[in-house]
């Protein structure tokens, strides 16, 4: 049977899922908190409510409502795209495959204020393991994180590179690491570098002699996934075309993280293009060829 899975459960995700469980497709969204809308506490600009609602009473209501049709709901954190056979969503509890799958989770994007992080970017600092590791072949890396995404991300670069170390930047690990990782919980004062990342130089005066940064901190962002897999990104926004398809058969992006403008009502939207689109594109995957 056909099935589609959608990374966020806002209104992007939402949508998509209303549209294609009514089309008998096995839908399941995989989500972990409210995201951004939990933060509003009142909403008042959006159709059908005549008095304001909180995001989070917003983000519930929808919830409720795809569940009522059966859209099937797992609380997990997704920590990786890849394609086996079929598009797989890697999460931290387990890996499941799908027909095609929907990255709606916004475009938050954890970086912390370090100096030198900025500048470095593309020379030295990465945000994707999966994508950048061939360059670090048999040279010493960090990743920059303290939970799940960047133990992921560090294992991945264990199989190249010739040391990983986890850097928490001044907090304690949320996970428990494995004793084959090297862990630094200094706080982090600057990086350095001429025209590449050479040191990391910690608050208390220490240096670490490094060739990459790996910034993984919190979760694995919308353009982080889509990196994963080879999606296009653009300016930190995933990119689409006008069935909110990616270059990649079969994965979709709604909402916030393909750009314009941040409001629940642009993101019903893309969410109900992706998900007519991929009904159509589930019952004859020939037909649809991303033009990207």
């Amino acid at each position: 049977m056909a099935n589609v899975i959608i990374i966020g459960n806002g209104p992007a995700g939402i949508s998509t899922a209303l549209y294609t469980i009514r089309a008998g497709i096995e839908t399941t969204i995989i989500g972990k908190d409210f995201g951004a809308l939990g933060k509003a506490s009142e909403i008042e600009n959006y159709y059908g409510f005549s008095q304001p609602i909180s995001g989070e009473d917003l983000v519930k209501e929808g919830i409720e409502g795809a569940k009522r049709l059966g859209v099937n709901f797992i609380s997990d954190e997704v920590l990786g795209l890849s394609y086996i056979d079929q598009l797989v969503v890697n999460t931290k509890n387990e890996d499941y495959t799908a027909k095609s799958v929907v990255i709606a989770t916004g475009t938050a994007r954890n970086t912390p204020k370090i100096k030198g992080l900025k500048d470095l970017e593309g020379h030295g600092v990465s945000y994707c393991a999966v994508c950048d590791a061939f360059f670090y072949r048999g040279k010493d890396v960090a990743v920059l994180g303290d939970g799940e995404y960047a133990l992921h991300e560090a294992l991945e670069l264990l199989q190249t590179s010739n040391s990983v170390t986890l850097l928490t930047n001044g907090k304690t690990p949320a996970i428990e690491i494995p004793d084959f990782i090297k862990v630094n919980t200094t706080p982090i004062e600057s990086l350095e570098g001429q025209e590449a990342l050479e040191t990391i130089i910690f608050e208390d005066g220490s240096k670490l002699s490094i060739s990459g940064l790996f910034v993984a901190v919190g979760v694995a962002g919308s353009t982080d996934l889509a990196k994963k897999i080879g999606a296009i990104t653009e300016n930190n926004k995933i990119v689409v075309d006008n069935n909110m398809a990616t270059n990649i058969p079969g994965l979709y992006a709604a909402g916030d993280c393909t750009g314009g403008m941040l409001q629940i009502s642009k993101a019903v939207y893309d969410g109900a293009k992706a998900g007519t689109s991929i009904v159509k594109y589930l019952r004859n995957p020939k037909s649809k060829t991303p033009q990207i």
